[in-house]
């Protein structure tokens, strides 16, 4: 089983340098190692699933997993959908400010934490508490990056924006 988890990871991680170098930015290695640390996280705990499922921590984990869903699918709907993507659906034309936006600025790599947190707590570990901790934190350093980046692109609107919304938890953090 460990030779198929490590074909797994070898073969997702090149895919998500090849997404990644396909256009870098200041924010992409710190992105590139949230998913590596992500992807061992998901690959260690990939076993207990569905063990013991009304147990407080998997319905937890379940409530966290179902939330990372949302949030990426309505992340990415509203960045096509008002934030006029160039090439990529992040590289948006306008500032989106309403919905999931509205509340905060990072639903996309909220989504990934919620989804890490959800996945450590499927089988708590000191390995995979690490790696969750590892990815929380390249989550944040890549979102601190990312809105530097936002700044200079954006300008004062943004700033404005940051002063008004939370980065990954509505009314939290």
């Amino acid at each position: 089983m460990f030779t198929v988890k490590l074909a797994i990871f070898v073969v997702a991680s090149c895919l998500v340098v090849i997404v990644s170098v396909r256009r870098p930015s200041r924010h992409s290695p710190y992105r590139l190692l949230a998913w590596e640390f992500l992807l061992g996280l998901l690959l260690l705990n990939a076993g207990p699933w569905f063990r013991d499922p009304f147990s407080v921590r998997q319905i937890a984990s379940w409530l966290l997993l179902i939330a990372s869903g949302y949030l990426v699918i309505e992340g990415l709907r509203l960045l096509r959908r008002i934030g006029k993507p160039r090439d990529e659906v992040e590289d948006t034309t306008v500032l989106v400010v309403v919905g999931l936006y509205k509340y905060l600025r990072h639903p996309l790599y909220a989504s990934l934490l919620f989804l890490g947190w959800g996945a450590f707590l499927k089988d708590p570990s000191p390995l995979a508490a690490v790696l969750v901790v590892a990815a929380s934190a390249a989550l944040l350093v890549t979102a601190k990056v990312e809105e530097g980046e936002n700044v200079k692109k954006f300008g004062e609107p943004y700033v404005d924006y940051m002063k008004r919304t939370k980065m990954f938890v509505p009314f939290v953090l």
